[in-house]
């Protein structure tokens, strides 16, 4: 158990699991009220792609750690450990935001929180292996920034998988995307690890 204490610490898991739970908890007090959440069963309200990227981005400051070359060079197996990291990182913020919607607003269907915050942990982790740990951040908000700053696309297959992130529930290619994603960007972190 004491490595897992040591691990979490050296990732700074701590500080990341207590920046998600703030701005969790920010979104419940500014929409406690009910008055801005989503009011049909299927809409979406955009607050919820900007805290499942808050979230993801705050997590992702630990899929590296303090000194690349001892990672490397430490005797133990280091893929199950970064596979179940990027994992948690998306478990850890769904809970969160899902938490949020049960206590009080609802903002989108489970399935496109749970969409979401697959393909943005894969994002995560493959940001840490092209551009290293401490920039893992930048693939989840750029993507998210795209999404939100260009124009709707046509709905065509490849318009469905640019924008994943703001299809509907039920939309199999934006959810395959997120899938894609999920298991790229974890395989490839689990094998490689963060860039140096």
């Amino acid at each position: 158990m004491r490595w897992l204490t040591l691990y979490a610490r050296s990732r700074q898991v701590p500080t990341s699991a207590a920046a998600v739970a703030l701005t969790a908890l920010v979104v419940w007090a500014f929409n406690r009220g009910g008055g801005t959440g989503a009011v049909d069963a299927d809409a979406i309200n955009p607050i919820v792609y900007f805290v499942l990227a808050a979230g993801v981005a705050a997590g992702s400051v630990g899929l590296g750690g303090q000194d690349s070359a001892l990672d490397r060079t430490a005797a133990i197996r280091w893929a199950p450990r970064r596979a179940a990291h990027a994992l948690l990182i998306g478990v850890v913020v769904g809970a969160a935001v899902l938490a949020v919607q049960a206590a009080g607003p609802r903002f989108a269907p489970t399935e496109v929180v749970l969409r979401d915050i697959a393909g943005l942990a894969g994002l995560a982790a493959l940001g840490a292996v092209l551009c290293g740990a401490h920039l893992a951040w930048i693939l989840p908000i750029g993507w998210l920034g795209f999404t939100i700053l260009v124009p709707p696309l046509p709905p065509t297959t490849v318009g469905k998988a640019i924008g994943w992130m703001t299809c509907p529930a039920g939309t199999g290619v934006s959810t395959w995307t997120a899938v894609a994603l999920l298991v790229t960007g974890g395989a490839l972190y689990a094998v490689a690890g963060p860039r140096r």
